[in-house]
């Protein structure tokens, strides 16, 4: 047996060393939220629904349903940033947003910089000739799977994103 073969029987994978993960991304907006699911296990996202804000009991209603239907073990949340990587006021937005879904819920949240994906969701759709109004309705869930995929690809999710307030700059 060579030493490639022996540190793959003596090191654990990461799929032994990190409990699966249920997650959902959340593009935040006043009006309509996107949300998109993925385990760390497959790390493949999906997008799960647009959800038209409603009020705050039955938003929170339906995000308590969510995180118990769903198992949900954590709400990545996009946040807007500036090219810069400077956080503008929906940034703060989303953030309020997110210490109230954690307040909701029970489950905890993390952020990840959402630039470009909203153009991205809106490539994607185009290219799909599909009409404005069926664009409009794919378009916050799409950007959510695009900002979870992103956040999955860059953790592995296995580890906690730094925040962006915490960059070293």
């Amino acid at each position: 047996m060579n030493h490639v073969e022996r540190a793959l029987i003596e090191t654990p994978s990461t799929e032994q060393c990190q409990p699966r993960r249920r997650l959902v991304g959340v593009d935040y907006g006043t009006v309509r939220i996107g949300l998109a699911f993925a385990d760390s296990e497959s790390g493949i996202a999906s997008p799960l629904e647009n959800y038209n804000r409603r009020s705050p009991t039955a938003d929170a209603e339906r995000f308590q349903r969510l995180a118990a239907e769903e198992a949900v073990d954590l709400f990545v949340v996009g946040l807007p940033v500036h090219l810069d990587g400077g956080e503008s006021q929906k940034s703060q937005e989303a953030r309020q947003f997110g210490e109230w879904l954690t307040e909701v819920t029970g489950v905890p949240v993390e952020y990840y910089d959402e630039r470009f994906t909203s153009v991205e969701a809106e490539q994607i759709l185009g290219a799909a000739q599909l009409t404005k109004k069926q664009r409009k309705r794919r378009l916050d869930a799409l950007s959510a799977q695009i900002m979870l995929s992103g956040y999955l690809e860059s953790r592995g999710g296995s580890q906690p994103p730094q925040s962006l307030d915490d960059r070293g700059d």
